[in-house]
């Protein structure tokens, strides 16, 4: 098995048999316990006092199942294997996984970093809990095998027995086995012998090769699985990892088409945050981004609805686009400060910041325009289009692809489910989201430019080691050189040879609009779009030499005539406050405007020759004028005319940690939680000598633990439903959920205790 998964080597360190998980942890060097920690960090949370309480947060059900959502599926066939078993030499175990080797000794390696299985005196065996966790997963590849100790036969019964019976019976044994180990029986009898047996569940019984558990089932001995399956916990190999199907791809190509795809978003970003700076879209009441809004940034950037999603998300988690109040104190999305900045540094460091802010986010754009649960739609930046799996999803995708040979990518049609198949058997037990999750991954990192053709781009790999210098250097030179020109052409069209500079970039889309995109880009002077630069505040004058500094062409006579002919008519309506009033030299044109056939909706009446006057307020009356076509401008209260560019609108930028400072503050947690258990088993050793009896409940707890992973007995203290305290003498099963599963040797039999009647724990020694 090679380049299953990127797992840091556990620390080599003392294993030791010992009597408890906790005498087993106390002999592990601190560099061992700090892995331990990094790889199970729900057991840091709140701190443990000492050795002991890490064992107990370790078996619990929810701390199992966490760490078992990390497991290969060989990983989990080894711990299965440790669980059917029950105790076993090193040899004993992986000689009953179906898997190379070496392949099966660095698993179970793992297994014993995290604690999952541990050296006792009797040999390997599984954290108490593991079995639970793991009963029934044949979904994850395991054998569904469980070991029934009062029942277990030799191994030697077990073949004896299978090879005795019938077809039919063993192809019954065998479907149990497929379906987790456990099953019912109707009305069968159990037959006193296996002459008595007439049909094939009596026969199965009559051999004693399926046992009754405590929840009025029948349970498959891990023995008897290990004799249908010819001596191994599973038929198929363990170590069988699914290949990614791949084909050929020219490296330069593939890097050419993701530094444009790098080059698009930053370049998408950058529009559609400038534009927001003006006109901010408002934030709806339960969160999110409206769909009208949405589609009107697919139609501005020419993307897909999925790709303009990636684009708001990746700018909101770049800290770039966040909520703020806008000029009229509503809650909208705005730039921040922090766009600014950002703005002004080189497009490789750009597309940096971006993509490290798509990697560790938890968002899901794939998820815009699907339903949710209540069969609502679901909107862009909506708060719940997220998952805490998105992140890994990502790693794991885009690991693979780096780690094909250079010059190789996914093969049309077969790759991308072929690497859905390889990640799920990387990780079993994730949701049934993960194939989506990985499916979008793959398709968000090329259109982030990480990957080119279903192929990493080389500064892929580097991007992965977060060696960001190094990702800049690889990235810049493939990203297109900025040019300071255009060239205008007499069909009222400038087509731009390449990138533009920002500056430039934006005083262009001022005075004309994008009529197409690729590339070089193409833009269209029209009447409108010459009138949004004079209400911008500039002149004529302004505009024809920006024009002739620009054009690397003279600039065509239609050109000049069309600027020259909308400042003709610019500011021939002047607006003021009466409610309003328009005011004009041209009589004709205020009679024009007052019998438009859709001039009702300004409630206009004229009080002189050259004045109208409106009801309606300014910030009204001057957008609907200028959708009836006119070109009006605003006049002061000393009669001259007041144009200006709308002030740009920022929001506050979100506080963030950077990802260095996060993982320093996490090695430093790691590191004074790893001297805090120090601390208190030193206190627990220096200690004087008392009672072994434990009354509080945290202490209980752990003697509870403890044993259930020895398998001892234990004296409690037990207050019944009348208020009466007796003493049982037990043998622990399992603790979880508040209830103490035991078998009680006063009934002689598996009965359960509610924890907070126990009043007093006391180990018995063992005979």
């Amino acid at each position: 098995m090679s380049g299953t998964l990127h797992r840091p080597p556990p620390p080599v360190g003392a294993t030791a048999p010992a009597r408890t998980l906790s005498e087993h942890l106390r002999s592990w060097s601190d560099e061992r316990l700090a892995h331990l920690f990094a790889l199970r960090p729900d057991l840091t949370t709140p701190a443990p006092q000492d050795s002991g309480q890490v064992a107990s947060r370790a078996g619990t059900r929810a701390s199992v199942l966490r760490a078992l959502d990390d497991l290969t599926r060989l990983e989990l066939a080894v711990l299965d294997a440790a669980v059917v078993l029950g105790h076993a030499t090193r040899e004993e175990l992986l000689a009953v996984v179906n898997a190379d080797d070496d392949a099966a000794g660095e698993a179970l390696d793992h297994l014993l970093a995290v604690a999952l299985v541990w050296p006792s005196t009797s040999g390997l065996r599984a954290l108490n809990g593991v079995a639970d966790a793991l009963r029934g997963d044949t979904a994850s590849g395991v054998s569904g095998l469980r070991p029934v100790a009062p029942h277990a036969l030799t191994r030697e019964q077990a073949v004896e027995r299978v090879a005795a019976l019938s077809p039919q019976a063993r192809a019954l044994l065998a479907h149990v086995a497929d379906s987790g180990g456990e099953a019912t029986t109707g009305r069968a009898r159990t037959p006193r012998s296996v002459e008595e047996a007439t049909t094939p569940v009596e026969e199965v019984l009559a051999h004693g090769l399926l046992v009754p558990n405590q929840n009025g089932a029948f349970q498959l001995p891990g023995q008897v699985g290990l004799a249908l399956r010819g001596g191994t916990t599973t038929t198929a190999l363990c170590d069988d990892v699914p290949p990614v199907a791949t084909s050929e791809r020219d490296p330069a190509l593939v890097d050419r088409v993701a530094a444009g795809a790098a080059f698009e978003l930053v370049r998408r970003t950058e529009l559609l945050l400038d534009h927001w700076g003006l006109r901010p879209p408002t934030v709806l009441r339960s969160g999110g981004l409206g769909v009208r809004e949405l589609k009107a940034v697919t139609t501005e950037l020419h993307v897909s609805p999925h790709e303009a999603a990636l684009v708001l998300e990746v700018a909101v988690a770049a800290g770039l686009l966040a909520e703020g109040p806008d000029a009229d104190g509503v809650s909208a999305w705005l730039p921040t400060h922090a766009f600014d900045t950002w703005s002004a540094s080189d497009p490789a460091e750009r597309w940096l910041t971006l993509a490290r802010a798509w990697w560790a986010s938890p968002r899901l754009a794939g998820l815009v325009g699907t339903k949710d649960p209540a069969g609502k739609t679901r909107n862009a930046l909506a708060p719940d289009a997220s998952s805490v799996f998105a992140p890994e999803a990502r790693e794991m995708a885009l690991r693979e692809l780096v780690g094909l040979p250079r010059g190789q990518a996914l093969a049309p049609g077969t790759g991308l489910p072929s690497l859905v198949e390889r990640i799920g058997w990387l990780r079993p037990r994730r949701p049934r989201s993960r194939d989506e999750m990985v499916v979008w991954a793959v398709a968000e990192a090329a259109m982030l430019g990480l990957t080119g053709m279903d192929a990493a781009a080389s500064y892929a790999a580097p991007f992965l080691a977060e060696d960001h210098a190094a990702t800049v250097a690889a990235l810049a030179p493939l990203l297109p050189s900025a040019v300071d020109h255009v060239l205008v052409q007499a069909d009222l069209t400038a087509v731009a040879p390449g990138p533009l500079t920002p500056d430039l970039a934006r005083t262009l889309h001022l005075v004309a609009d994008v009529e197409s995109r690729g590339g070089a880009t193409v833009y269209r002077f029209t009447p409108a779009s010459v009138r949004r630069a004079l209400d911008a505040g500039w002149s004529a004058a302004e505009i024809h030499t920006f024009l002739a500094e620009t054009s690397r062409t003279p600039v065509p006579q239609p050109l000049s005539y069309l600027v020259d002919d909308v400042v003709r008519t610019f500011g021939t309506v002047r607006v003021g406050h009466a409610e309003s009033f328009l005011r004009a030299d041209d009589e004709q044109a205020l009679t024009e405007l007052l019998h438009h056939p859709q001039a009702a909706s300004l409630h206009l009446r004229r009080i002189a020759p050259t004045v109208l006057i409106s009801t309606l307020p300014l910030d009204l009356l001057l957008p609907r004028l200028r959708e009836l076509g006119q070109a009006p401008v605003v006049e002061a209260a000393d009669g001259t005319v007041h144009v200006a560019r709308p002030d740009l609108q920022r929001a506050r930028t979100p506080r963030t940690t950077p990802a260095p400072a996060t993982r320093a503050r996490e090695t430093a947690r790691v590191t004074a939680v790893v001297a805090a258990v120090r601390a208190g088993d030193r206190a627990s050793d220096a200690a004087p000598a008392r009672s072994t009896t434990a009354t509080t409940p945290t202490s209980a707890l752990a003697v509870l633990r403890e044993v259930i992973e020895a398998s001892g007995t234990v004296l409690i203290g037990y207050v019944d439903n009348h208020g009466t305290t007796t003493e049982r003498i037990v043998d622990p099963r399992r603790l979880e959920g508040g209830q103490l599963t035991a078998y009680d040797h006063r009934t002689e039999d598996v009965r359960g205790f509610s924890v907070h009647r126990i009043t007093a724990v006391t180990p018995v020694p063992q005979p």
